[in-house]
């Protein structure tokens, strides 16, 4: 009986050699999958679960050149061998794409090879690119592709502790069970078959046997894993994008009622003795109407939410009176062009107004100042009557064209 072989029996240069090609072999993979991952029309394509054929197409021209360019490097000569991820790549091209994408890409992918008289390769990837098909219309929650991870194999003990205490099993146990399988065919069509009508990596004894197959798992887990963690900060990103969007819908909303009717009641008074005054309330009202409007506008420049700010305050020293109320600004010319939040100074300003000034009868004065330091934009509104002159507000300064001040 012939003993089994250990990484201390394998001659060290040869398991050197080996070690090495399966880490670089990751390493192109992961390779790979980040500088795809820049590509914002690649991630659009690939973060599409319904595909029309369009995005079949261009999910294909994403992924084929560069998997066949590994495959001719391969060829090239042995010491590029890493580069080969022909049937990882039909694997993943099928996992990702469909039944259509995965055979028709491994198809195209090992065109190189074929072409070198390696006449297995493209029935071989075509098959690997059909299985990943296959494996993505087997399971009914698409998410579950995302979660399969370059170290999911650790949780092959609980999988089947469950799968023999409740009998029920688990989704991602099929990519892994159908990387394994796929390595594990190459293997055994190499030895049974002319070497040279498929390229495979030679693994000899169990343990590099092991590694051998945990390196085709990582390949294929790793690209997922890199885009998965796009995906997720994608989606964090519109998210809180989104949750922007409402906070500025519902800081929108929150101006006081009060203010319309109260200036309403100021125009209708205006209007017996001093109409051209009622008629510049009515077109500062319309400005603060037409602005609240603008459900579109997230970010604004200073300059025009100070613009709405003094149309604002116009109308309130109208309502007080110029003797009872005095507004001073200080505005730094270089910060006009700075994005602020919509109405971001509307309720701090209301919020001095009432609490500050209305319960006094002698009135006040409102100070608003902005300024830039480091790179960020300094707002404060302060009122006579306050005891703090802390800046209410502090946001990175960033200019029309995007650059920052």
């Amino acid at each position: 009986m012939k003993p089994c072989l250990t990484p201390m029996d394998v001659p060290s240069s040869s398991f050197k050699d080996l070690l090495y090609t399966l880490l670089l072999k990751v390493g192109v993979a992961a390779s790979f999958a980040a500088l795809l991952a820049r590509w914002a029309v690649f991630r659009k394509v690939l973060f599409t679960e319904e595909r029309d054929s369009d995005k079949k197409v261009k999910l294909m021209i994403f992924l084929t050149p560069p998997l066949a360019i590994g495959v001719m490097l391969r060829l090239v000569g042995h010491p590029y061998r890493f580069a080969d991820l022909m049937l990882e790549g039909s694997f993943l091209l099928g996992l990702l794409g469909g039944r259509v994408v995965g055979p028709m890409g491994g198809s195209l992918v090992s065109l190189p090879a074929f072409f070198n008289h390696e006449w297995l390769s493209t029935p071989m990837a075509a098959s690997a690119g059909l299985l990943g098909g296959l494996v993505r219309q087997a399971i009914p929650d698409k998410e579950e592709i995302w979660e399969f991870g370059p170290f999911l194999f650790l949780n092959i003990p609980r999988w089947l502790a469950r799968l023999v205490k409740h009998a029920r099993g688990s989704w991602k146990m099929l990519p892994l069970a159908a990387c394994l399988t796929l390595e594990l065919g190459r293997q055994a069509l190499t030895h049974t078959l002319p070497a040279r009508w498929l390229f495979s990596i030679d693994a000899h004894g169990p343990w590099l046997f092991a590694l051998l197959l945990l390196a085709t798992v990582m390949a294929v887990a790793v690209p997922i894993k890199i885009w998965n963690n796009t995906r997720t900060e994608m989606n964090l990103e519109q998210h809180q994008q989104l949750l922007l969007k409402a906070r500025m819908a519902a800081l929108t909303s929150q101006i006081n009622p009060h203010f319309l009717f109260n200036t309403l009641n100021t125009v209708a008074s205006l209007i017996r003795f001093d109409p051209d005054l009622a008629r510049i309330v009515v077109i500062k009202l319309s400005n603060i109407l037409r602005r609240l409007l603008s459900k579109d506008e997230t970010f604004v420049p200073l300059r025009a939410e100070l613009d709405f700010i003094d149309d604002y305050l116009d109308i309130e020293v109208v309502r007080f009176g110029r003797d009872k109320l005095q507004i001073h600004k200080r505005i730094d010319e270089h910060t006009l062009e700075a994005f602020v939040p919509s109405m971001l100074l509307q309720p701090i300003v209301e919020n001095s107004l009432k609490h500050g000034l209305a319960p006094k009868l002698e009135g006040g004065q409102i100070h608003i100042r902005t300024s830039s330091q480091d790179g960020r934009l300094m707002i404060a509104s302060m009122n006579a009557c306050a005891s703090s002159t802390a800046p209410i507000s502090r946001w990175r300064l960033r200019a029309t064209k995007g650059r920052e001040l």
